[in-house]
């Protein structure tokens, strides 16, 4: 790590120097007991012990002779006056007045002695655990083998994989290296590398031991995990070594790089750390960087593009003239004065320095896929920058393998529902979807757009954007809290006025009720019920039982509302309007806060990375189980559950064979269109939000038919699909059925009493209608049919189309209908009806033969002498 941090000057000597070994001093012996010689400076008497050089029996015969030497007889020691030296003021002399201890042989020792006592004791096993120190780091230091620097693989590719941990996600490649010998690296780069990172590297042991005493310090008090590091500790820990901040890494650190440091020339190690750099734009060394970022060899690198290359040593995305010009500049300043002050340039030099033209950067992904799954690869890489403090030279350069939480068939799920339920949509529709895992904070699918790395690339899955109803559920845990249960009751009328609201608010669709359950208020999503409702709670309330749903932080870190404050409006602050999502959340925020209730109130962290290793398999994360915070009680969590488990069947998006879940619709609006729907929902195992929008939120959204879309449409149908698809398989699991907080300890309304039903006033009665009859079956009543027993005829035919007898004469005009033979009306004059010789025009009775005759019509008037006229 460079040895210095952000605001410290640019790279200072790296602490401790060779030195010549000490040379001792003289008279100290070769060998001798160590005692100081006689008259020396010895440890002087112990004013009041009267102790001599005969107190304790004065030759070598008075310590093994008889035991009158140690204090003349036996009884000397069982408690008489006498000393062990045998003067009265000798060792073990009580002062006047003072009796003897009674039953002991022994005087007690003084308050100083024991503490002496103790200190001596306390010496002995410091200086036992140090030894014991001194040999472990001896043996350490001696089975330490130094891995040769041709042996260093310069493949550090770093490989992401689905939650199989064999399925590849993504592949960070470094195809973009060229190894080159350090005569092949201009002089005035080397020297620009040597001034921002260890400006003693020549004169150095390989350590600093200044940098180690820092990082074991920060390790201890949990402050930065950088230390100063020499340029030899860096080469050590990228080529040979995991990245973990643990001591016993930092010891294998320790002693490579002494080991390197003998075993090796300076020039050796400059060359393979130079090699070995990663600089960022895809580019693995410095010869790579030297092409990538101003188009020539490292051989004509200048000291001013030397040191722009030295800048990004430390952070090569972060110092990227591109995209930090300002930062990039103000470093790039600090490594050229350091260069001055080493005399590697002059004042001349110095002042005349400036900023050298960098290429623009180029469309390389730098092994991010372009398909969507770009998008998973962005978020695992900055979870392990910012949750592991892995740096970026360590995730590009250093081998990892990544075990993702993303399950392949959850990722596959993800992107073919939005694509199927897409097809034919206007293409001016934005869509994410993100799944998480409730019982473990894992992320199991995401899809944040089509494309994931290139210009132009934006993550939905981040954006923030108005939740609409969707954020209802909160409002209703919130209120449980408060002793408000899910059976109360509250006006759901629309439109209705509140009194911190200048515009009435009102429910989609014109709906009302003026008494409904605050069960039934989520499942038809009552605006003005939860708009109330979040006023009589308190808007800061439900703000605080969402951020600690779905970890929302107080203020927001990122996006374009970076710095604002987190829920609440252009003036921080947080209104009723809370109630029903009138400020800004993610979809993945959502996807998190309904998995804290679908895990019965307990909030994980979401993430995306499960494991980490090495190249050679050995586990450098493993994230442990998440037990999780329980930020909203357990019973609470129930109830709001059972109040959302209708919503999904009144939206028409149940879920295959009636599978149990717990879901709520979000609909935002811009006047009379929607800008935001979505759609979210859980079971025990997974909770996912969909979210649909376009770029800009004034823009209304619809479907390819131009209607408006609502959370239950399209996104309803995503979400539906995706869910399906995933849990196809799995054991059903049983959401909660029963509220376990009663009453309402707020301001609820009591339903209205029915209207009585007022008496109907009895008709007259009316005669029995006689039974219809229809003996043909035709549909026709036998008094209005024509032909009553005739089922192909229903009305009387039209004369002129009837011809009975079959002579081709329309009945209508046939004078005997019925007799083929006779089509026309005959001559009368050829008419003898009677057979009495006269005819029927003559004939006053043709009918009766007798007549005509003398009688005639009036008793013997003769007939008429000219025939009648015709009839």
């Amino acid at each position: 790590m460079p040895s210095h941090d952000e605001t410290s000057p640019v790279a200072p000597r790296a602490g401790s120097v060779r030195r010549p070994a000490a040379v001792r001093a003289p008279g100290s012996g070769g060998g001798g007991s160590g005692r100081p010689p006689a008259g020396g400076s010895g440890r002087p008497p112990v004013p009041g012990r009267g102790r001599t050089s005969a107190s304790r029996g004065g030759t070598s015969a008075s310590r093994g002779g008889t035991s009158a030497s140690r204090g003349g007889t036996s009884a000397s020691r069982g408690g008489t006056t006498a000393s062990r030296g045998g003067a009265p003021a000798g060792r073990g002399a009580r002062p006047a007045g003072k009796p003897a201890a009674k039953g002991k042989g022994k005087a007690g020792r003084t308050p100083k002695q024991r503490r002496r006592r103790r200190l001596k004791i306390g010496a002995g096993i410091l200086g036992g655990l140090f030894a014991l120190l001194c040999v472990f780091i001896g043996v350490v230091y001696a089975t330490t083998e130094v891995p040769s620097p041709d042996s260093v693989s310069t493949k550090q590719t770093t490989v992401l994989y689905y939650s199989d941990g064999t399925t590849e996600m993504a592949r960070l490649g470094d195809e973009n290296r060229t190894n080159v010998t350090l005569d092949q690296i201009s002089e005035p780069a080397q020297q620009a590398i040597l001034a921002a990172e260890n400006r003693s590297f020549y004169t150095d042991p390989g350590i600093s031991f200044t940098g180690i005493v820092r990082a074991a310090w920060n390790n201890v008090t949990g402050g930065s995990t950088q230390g100063g590091s020499t340029i030899t500790q860096q080469y050590v820990k990228n080529a040979f070594l995991t990245h973990d901040q643990t001591f016993s890494r930092k010891f294998q650190e320790l002693f490579l790089a002494i080991k390197l440091d003998n075993n090796f020339s300076k020039e050796q190690i400059l060359e393979n750390y130079l090699n070995t750099i990663y600089y960022g734009r895809g580019a693995y060394g410095i010869e790579a960087a030297a092409n990538t970022y101003f188009g020539v060899p490292a051989a004509q690198l200048t000291a001013q593009q030397g040191a722009v290359l030295a800048v990004l040593v430390r952070s090569p995305s972060g110092y990227d003239p591109e995209t930090n010009p300002e930062g990039a500049q103000d470093r790039w300043a600090l490594v050229l004065d350091a260069m001055a002050e080493e005399g590697w340039l002059t004042a001349e030099e110095r002042a005349a320095s400036v900023y050298p033209p960098v290429l623009p950067k180029t469309g390389s992904t730098l092994g991010i896929p372009e398909t969507s799954e770009g998008l998973i690869v962005n978020q695992v890489l900055q979870e392990l920058e910012g949750t592991y403090g892995y740096d970026e030279q360590q995730i590009r350069a250093g081998g990892l393998r990544v075990t993702t939480t993303v399950s392949k068939q959850a990722q596959d799920a993800a992107k073919a529902s939005v694509e199927e339920v897409m097809t034919g949509e206007p293409d001016g529709l934005r869509e994410a979807l993100v799944a998480i895992d409730p019982r473990t904070g894992g992320v199991v699918a995401y899809y944040g757009g089509p494309k994931g790395a290139g210009d132009g690339v934006i993550d939905y899955a981040q954006a923030q954007r108005q939740p609409g109803s969707s954020v209802k559920p909160y409002v209703l845990a919130t209120a449980l809290e408060q002793g408000i249960g899910i059976d109360s009751r509250r006006d759901g009328s629309s439109p209705m006025k509140f009194d911190d609201r200048e515009k009435p608010v009102v429910n989609s669709g014109g709906t009302s009720c003026p008494a409904c359950t605050l069960t039934e208020a989520m499942t038809k999503s009552l605006n003005t019920t939860y708009y109330g409702l979040a006023l009589e709670v308190g808007a800061e309330k439900v703000r605080e039982t969402i951020l600690e749903a779905t970890g929302l932080p107080e203020v927001w870190e990122v996006g374009g509302l970076a710095e604002s404050t987190t829920l609440a409006n252009a003036d921080g602050g947080t209104g009723s309007a809370i109630g029903i999502g009138e400020y800004e959340m993610r979809p993945i925020d959502q996807a998190h806060g309904f998995a804290t209730l679908a895990a019965g109130g307990i909030e994980r962290d979401h993430h995306f990375v499960a494991q980490v290793t090495d190249s050679q398999g050995a586990v450098l994360v493993g994230t442990p189980p998440d037990s999780g915070e329980q930020v909203i009680p357990a019973n609470v969590a129930n109830d709001v559950t059972v109040a959302m488990k209708e919503v999904a069947g009144y939206s028409r998006r149940s879920l295959e064979g009636g599978r149990e879940v717990a879901a709520k619709t979000g609909t935002q609006g811009q006047g009379e269109n929607n800008s935001d729907a979505w759609m979210v929902g859980y079971t025990p195992s997974l909770s996912t939000a969909v979210w649909m929008g376009n770029d800009s939120p004034t823009n209304p959204i619809v479907d390819s038919r131009q209607r408006i879309i609502y959370g239950s449409g399209l996104p309803g149908a995503i979400w539906q699909r995706f869910m399906d698809t995933v849990l196809a398989g799995t054991p059903e699991e049983d959401l909660p059925d029963k509220a376990l907080i009663k009453g309402d300890t707020g301001k609820g309304v009591q339903l209205p009493e029915p209207e009585p039903t007022p008496t109907p006033t009895p008709e007259p009665s009316r005669p029995a209608q006689p039974a219809v009859v229809d003996t043909d079956g035709d549909g026709v009543p036998d008094d209005k049919d024509f032909a009553p027993n005739d089922a192909t005829v229903t009305k009387k035919p039209d004369p002129s189309t009837v011809d009975s007898d079959g002579d081709g004469v329309p009945d209508n005009k046939d004078f005997a209908p019925n007799d083929p033979t006779v089509t026309k009306r005959p001559d009368p004059s050829t008419i003898d009806a009677d057979g009495d010789g006269v005819p029927a025009n003559a004939d006053p009775n043709d009918n009766d033969p007798t007549v005509p005759g003398t009688g005639g019509r009036s008793g013997g008037t003769p007939g008429p002498t000219t025939p009648p006229a015709p009839r």
